[in-house]
Order: C-alpha cells, then structure tokens, then sequence
C-alpha cells in the first residue's frame, strides 16, 4: 500500500485555475515553478527571487509535488512552452 503524501502548500481545486495545482492562497502553477527550474536552470532561491510572494518552503513543497505527479505536470508544462 503506498502512503498519500500531504503537501500543505499545494492546492489541486477544480474551479480553480482550471484544476491546475497550485501554491495555496496564489494563482502560481507548479508547472511555473517547475518551468523555472527545468527551462531556465533557476535554483530554489533564483525562483524566490522571481517570486518573492512564494517562500522557499512553498517552493520546495511544490518540487515535491512535482515528483508525485511528474508525468501531469510535464504535459502541462510541455503545453505552455
């Protein structure tokens, strides 16, 4: 059985940005967190930095999202290229 890993910084709300995950209490998609490390070789403090509305726990929680779902969310990010 495997264990449901909680992200508390992540909300996935149908209605919501179209059901995309994002960070709770914005509208930043984890494909965008993503898109900064994976296109544009941001580290977690360069992204900060971009983002500064985001703290850098929120940005971890969305890295680790990402390796949960990581198929979902590079289609999306595929999409928005």
């Amino acid at each position: 059985m495997k264990n449901q890993v909680v992200h508390p910084y992540i909300n996935v709300k149908e209605g919501v940005c179209g059901g995309t995950p994002v960070v709770k209490g914005t509208r930043i998609p984890v494909w965008a967190i993503i898109g900064y490390y994976k296109i544009l070789n941001y580290a977690i403090e360069e992204i900060v930095k971009q983002l500064p509305e985001l703290t850098p726990a929120q940005v971890y929680d969305a890295f680790s999202f990402y390796y949960d779902h990581q198929e979902e969310i590079d289609k999306e990010l595929e999409l928005k290229k």
